[in-house]
């Protein structure tokens, strides 16, 4: 079913005219210099091939995707590309000498011999250049050429190299791209099977070339399909027979793939942990997929730049749109998620495939696909799950899964991006499964939020043990939870704000604790070294018993320093009253713990919020 849908958009982008894509036989890669060759074959110049590419407030230097001849798959095996390769192969050029003293000599000759036996079948002045320069090049004297000693530095550091004759791209020349294709269709295997994807009768692809973009995977590229070891095999067969491909669409679905992994693609990855999301309609139409990005990540992502500090932008423009989306899809109307314009149809097919790195492989963290309606509505589900009452007006409505998976890892940690990275190994692609697929989130992601309540303290004023996006999370995981059990326990306590009716002994006990908090700040403010947040908020959020009659003994310290105490100690005698005298729950389940955090949440908010909990001439409480 993936390499299916893979190659249909390969088709889809071979036709589309805007897109830049290999066709069969050749592979897009990134190429970083050219070597400029004379018509005699000598080296007269070494040019950069790079792009600048503007990367948050800095432009940065990209190398040039280019069409070239298909790529070999190589892991530690010698084997030469054509025309296009690392400085290894085409000049000799290498720092592992130390462990093999012949490493960079039998790269080049293999690429030498590969290269000549090919450009000898093609009549032109080109393809002699380049043999020239082949036949006589030693990379024993590399060093002393003033042309490669100026950017060998630069030629180590890993690109690609082509070839250029008196500066025009020898990938050009018609009669070389006539021969190569000649080559590439009579070195392909002759086995024929059925072709697991089309059905037809075709030459089958032995080895599927390698995958490149995933974050964390190997430089070199991943395998989507590789059988390599005995135990692999199946009835005899071997590599690409276990599941038999043919080479037009082995080739097809990889370049397919590689496209949406790679810069050329308009509509940004999603990244969840080590899982990597790429997202495609079935049709050329690219306002699917910008809808999509806008609906699933109405923030901007951390920029893809390993070892720098990303920053995250509210987008507030997307924000109105996603508005906007949520009342149409309301009224029953058609979808149109790119400028509002009308003509997005909600039958079109849409897929969304996120991939992990594994070694050599790629691992498949999950494939969705339904009509992108059906998606559009589920993200709306999402954040419809998500809403609750804001700490403070200028907060998102719309929280992205990133923001909720960055409330797992506390804001200490130093390096955060890589632990948030290895925190999320599975939780990322079994969140993002759980929005598409409108099921209850994963229970480890409810235990991490819970765990980082417990563990994380207030600091400056700020409240980071309970904030807006750990609640607005709690709310919604205990409502899908719940969603299709009959009667749910805690229906009353998932709403938006404050449900002053509702007299569940974890729910009270949260409103309970946040007056009980008020009073203290009331009577001694807020500058001391811990507060009874700081002190005892874990221990009474999971074993109420142990910790609430010390809180009421402290209370009347409180209530008796407090201006408005008197009218502090009714509203904690009403919550007292809700309980109907039973004693406090020695234990709260997670669940329970989850309900005390809403309460606590939901009471904090109300004192913000609402005038009539304050005496007349009480000035406006403070927001929390």
């Amino acid at each position: 079913m993936i390499l299916q849908a893979l190659y249909n958009y390969y088709t889809i982008l071979c036709a589309d005219p805007d897109v830049d894509i290999a066709e069969p036989g050749y592979s897009k890669v990134s190429v970083s210099y050219a070597l400029n060759l004379s018509s005699d074959g000598k080296l007269i110049g070494i040019i950069p091939l790079f792009s600048l590419v503007q990367q948050g407030k800095k432009s940065v230097e990209r190398p040039r995707r280019m069409n070239v001849p298909q790529q070999v798959k190589r892991s530690v095996n010698i084997e030469a590309n054509v025309l296009c390769d690392n400085a290894a192969y085409v000049l000799g050029l290498t720092e592992k000498e130390a462990k093999d003293p012949n490493y960079a000599r039998k790269r080049f000759e293999s690429f030498r011999d590969r290269n000549i036996a090919i450009l000898s079948k093609v009549n032109s002045e080109v393809a002699r250049a380049i043999t020239t320069f082949l036949q006589t090049y030693d990379p024993a004297t590399a060093q002393d050429d003033p042309i490669i000693a100026r950017h060998r530095d630069k030629l180590l550091e890993g690109g690609n190299l082509i070839f250029f004759v008196d500066g025009k791209n020898a990938l050009d020349d018609p009669e070389i791209r006539q021969v190569w294709e000649k080559e590439y269709t009579s070195t392909q295997s002759t086995k024929k099977m059925q072709c697991l994807v089309t059905g037809e009768i075709e030459p089958i692809a032995r080895l599927h070339l390698d995958i490149k973009g995933v974050r964390g995977a190997q430089a070199k590229g991943a395998a989507l399909v590789s059988f390599n070891l005995d135990a692999f095999t199946s009835y005899r067969r071997d590599q690409g027979e276990n599941a038999p491909v043919s080479q037009s669409v082995a080739a097809g679905y990889v370049e397919a793939l590689n496209y949406l992994l790679s810069d050329q693609n308009p509509h940004r990855k999603i990244y969840l942990g080590d899982t990597t999301v790429v997202y495609w309609a079935d049709t050329a139409d690219r306002r699917y997929a910008s809808a999509f990005y806008a609906l699933l990540s109405p923030e901007n992502q951390p920029a893809n730049d390993e070892g720098s500090k990303t920053t995250r932008r509210r987008d507030k423009s997307a924000e109105q749109t996603m508005h906007a989306v949520a009342e149409k899809i309301e009224q029953g109307k058609p979808l149109d998620l790119q400028a509002l314009r009308e003509g997005l149809n909600d039958s079109t097919r849409f897929y969304v495939l996120g991939l992990a790195p594994n070694a050599s492989r790629l691992a498949v963290r999950f494939f969705l696909t339904e009509p992108f309606g059906v998606f559009a509505k589920r993200i709306m589900q999402h954040y419809s799950d998500l809403k609750i009452v804001k700490e403070h007006a200028n907060q998102p409505d719309y929280l992205s899964p990133y923001r909720i998976l960055a409330e797992c890892v506390s804001p200490k940690v130093t390096q955060r991006e890589e632990e948030l990275r290895s925190s999320w190994s599975l939780l990322g692609g079994a969140f993002m499964r759980s929005i598409l697929m409108d099921t209850p989130y994963p229970e480890g992601l409810y235990v991490a939020i819970m765990n980082r309540i417990r563990h994380d303290n207030d600091e400056e004023g700020r409240s980071r043990k309970i904030t807006y996006i750990r609640a607005a999370f709690i709310k919604a995981h205990l409502l899908r939870k719940y969603r299709h059990q009959h009667p749910n326990p805690y229906q009353e306590a998932l709403t938006m704000a404050l449900n002053e009716s509702y007299t569940h002994p974890a729910y009270v006990l949260g409103r309970l604790f946040a007056w009980l908090e008020k009073a203290q700040t009331e009577a001694i403010g807020r500058e001391v070294n811990a507060t009874i947040k700081d002190r005892y908020f874990t221990s009474a959020c999971a074993a109420p018993a142990s910790v609430f009659p010390v809180l009421l003994r402290l209370s009347q310290h409180h209530l008796a320093k407090a201006e408005y105490g008197g009218h502090l100690d009714r509203k904690i005698q009403e919550l007292l009253n809700l309980l109907d005298a039973r004693p406090f729950p020695s234990r709260l389940t997670l669940d329970e713990q989850g309900i005390f955090v809403l309460g606590y949440y939901h009471q904090r908010a109300a004192f913000y919020t609402r005038s009539t909990d304050v005496e007349p001439t009480t000035t406006e409480m403070t927001q929390v």
